[in-house]
């Protein structure tokens, strides 16, 4: 029985797959591994990296807390922020890491302390994943809907 995996936030439906194998969460708490069948689980997610595998292939999702809802044949995920590993733009990610550097060398009014901070945090671990995905090379096979299946 494969199991049903939704990430969404408060703007879009991210992904979705009818038959997943796998998935890892980023738990407030550490990672926790779902498999068909799984006991139901209503959590946290803190910041990490959310992993759907199917066959040989996997999508990875880089995830900025959210709560996730897991039940014996699904899995969805309600994320603050959610950002596929495939869309993910390196120099992008590296200039606002670069930025959010300088405001905190800088220093930055009391009021935006916080959000300098949360935007080192986020492109801290968005520079992570894509530095594992581009580690791990070629050998990754993304999740993709079969067009001969309309």
């Amino acid at each position: 029985m494969p199991i049903h995996v939704e990430i969404v936030t408060q703007e879009r439906l991210v992904f979705q797959e009818h038959e997943a194998d796998m998935v890892m969460v980023p738990g407030a708490e550490g990672e926790m591994g779902v498999l068909p069948h799984h006991a139901p689980v209503l959590t946290t997610m803190g910041f990490g990296e959310l992993v759907v595998r199917k066959g040989n292939r996997e999508e990875r999702f880089v995830i900025y807390g959210g709560v996730v809802d897991v039940r014996p044949d699904k899995v969805v995920a309600l994320a603050d922020l959610a950002e596929s590993s495939f869309d993910l733009d390196e120099t992008k990610i590296e200039e606002a890491r670069q930025r959010a550097v300088q405001m905190m060398r800088d220093g930055v009014p009391e009021t935006e302390n916080r959000q300098a901070a949360l935007a080192l945090r986020h492109a801290e671990l968005a520079l992570k994943v894509k530095m594992k995905m581009k580690a791990r090379g070629p050998s990754i096979l993304r999740i993709v809907e079969d067009e001969s299946e309309d």
